[in-house]
C-alpha cells in the first residue's frame, strides 16, 4: 500500500516545485496521500461519488508509475513525463472515452493543486481530448408508457418521476419530504450538479402514490426513532449547526432504504436511501419484456421528458430550467433530435415515391 507521508514527500521536492499562493489551500492534516485526498475533497464538500472517483485515479496513476518505473514514488518526484505517460497510456492502451480521460486529468490537476498545493505550469500545456457530442437516445409516449406498466413497486414510482420531472437518479434518490410541495405541485431539487438547487414540477398522477410511499417511509422513521439509531445524512455540516435536524420527519428520505447501513464517511450505522443500482436493474428487465431494441438506462427517461416537452411546444428556456442545465447549448441537443424524429426534412426517396 502507497503510505509516503507528506513532510517526506515536501523534504524529497522542497527545491523542485514552489507551494502554491492560493490563499484557500489548507494544509492536510492525514498521513497517508488517499487519506490526504479525501479530507481535501469533504473539506470542500464534494460529493460523495467525486471522492471515491478522485481517490480511485490517484491511487491508479501512483500504482501505474510504480509498476512502470520499478519503485513506489511520491506525486511530488514526478512531473510532467509521469503524467502524460499515464493519460497517453488511457487513451492508446486503455482506450477509454474522452469522458474518463478528462475525469482522470482532472482527478490529478486535484491531486497537485487542492491536495499538495502545487501549481506546476506545464499542467495548463496538458491537451484535454474533445468532447464528443453524441445524440441521446429517447424513447416515444408509447414506449415509455409499455416500460412503465411493467414496472412495480417502489421502482416504478421512481422511473414515473424521473420521467415526469426529468430528475437525475441522485437527485430523486437524494430527495427529502420537506422538499415535495403537494400545495403547489413542485419539487424543489437540492444541491443538484453543479451544486445548484432548482424547482421542477410534481406530476399531479403520481400524487396518491407518492402519499404512500411517505407513509412508508414515515413508519422506517418511526422506527429508527424508537430504536434510537442516528438520524440520515445532513449536508454542508448542517449536522453541526442543528445536531437533531438528522433525525426529524422533514429531512428523513423519501426514498429510504429497506435496511441499515455504515455511512462511509462517518462509520455512523443509519438509514441512507434506495442504493442506486435496484432501479436500473428492474427497468432494463422491463425494457427486455417490452420488446424495446433501444440501449435504455435511468438517464434515458430524462432525455424523453426533455424531448416530449419539445415536442409539445415548450419553450427552450424552460426546459433548459427544469433539467438544471447551465447552459442553453446543452439543452439543444433535444431540438437536434426533433429535427430528425418530426421529419422536418423530407427524403429525396420519399419525393420519389410521391411522384409514383
Amino acid at each position: 500500500m502507497f503510505e509516503i507521508n507528506a513532510v517526506q514527500g515536501h523534504t524529497v521536492c522542497m527545491n523542485r516545485f514552489n507551494r502554491s499562493d492560493k490563499p484557500d489551500w489548507v494544509p492536510p492534516r492525514s498521513v497517508k496521500l488517499l487519506d490526504q485526498v479525501r479530507e481535501r475533497i469533504r473539506y470542500l464538500h464534494y460529493i460523495l461519488q467525486t471522492e471515491k472517483v478522485y481517490v480511485y485515479w490517484a491511487k491508479a496513476f501512483v500504482l501505474w508509475v510504480a509498476r512502470s518505473g520499478g519503485a513506489f514514488r511520491h506525486p511530488r518526484e514526478m512531473g510532467q513525463a509521469e503524467v502524460e505517460g499515464f493519460l497517453t497510456m488511457l487513451a492508446t492502451e486503455k482506450k477509454v472515452a474522452p469522458a474518463t480521460h478528462r475525469q482522470a486529468l482532472n482527478a490529478l490537476l486535484f491531486l497537485y493543486r487542492q491536495v499538495l498545493g502545487v501549481e506546476l505550469p506545464w499542467m495548463q500545456q496538458i491537451g484535454r481530448p474533445p468532447e464528443r457530442k453524441r445524440i441521446p437516445v429517447v424513447l416515444t409516449v408509447a414506449e415509455v408508457q409499455s416500460i412503465l406498466a411493467l414496472m412495480v413497486g417502489t421502482e416504478a414510482l421512481m422511473a414515473a418521476l424521473l420521467y415526469g420531472s426529468g430528475l437525475r437518479l441522485s437527485e430523486a434518490l437524494g430527495l427529502r419530504v420537506k422538499d415535495v410541495d403537494f400545495d403547489r405541485h413542485a419539487i424543489v431539487v437540492r444541491s443538484g450538479k453543479g451544486d445548484k438547487d432548482r424547482v421542477v414540477m410534481l406530476p399531479k398522477a403520481l400524487q396518491p402514490r407518492l402519499y404512500e410511499q411517505l407513509a412508508n417511509a414515515r413508519s422506517l422513521w418511526g422506527q429508527d426513532r424508537a430504536s434510537g439509531q442516528s438520524g440520515v445524512f445532513m449536508p454542508h455540516a448542517l449536522d453541526r449547526k442543528y445536531p437533531r435536524a438528522g433525525e426529524s420527519w422533514a429531512w428523513f428520505w423519501v426514498f429510504p432504504a429497506p435496511k441499515l447501513s455504515t455511512d462511509p464517511q462517518t462509520g455512523l450505522v443509519r438509514r441512507h436511501h434506495l442504493f442506486v443500482a435496484r432501479l436500473n436493474r428492474q427497468l432494463k428487465k422491463a425494457v427486455a419484456r417490452a420488446g424495446i431494441a433501444k440501449v435504455v438506462s435511468v438517464h434515458t427517461l430524462r432525455h424523453s421528458f426533455a424531448t416530449h416537452l419539445r415536442q409539445s411546444g415548450t419553450d427552450i428556456r424552460t426546459v433548459q430550467e427544469l433539467l438544471g442545465h447551465s447552459d442553453v447549448s446543452k439543452t439543444m441537443i433535444y431540438t437536434h433530435v426533433l429535427k430528425v424524429a418530426a421529419g422536418g426534412t423530407t427524403s429525396p426517396l420519399d419525393a420519389i415515391a410521391l411522384g409514383h
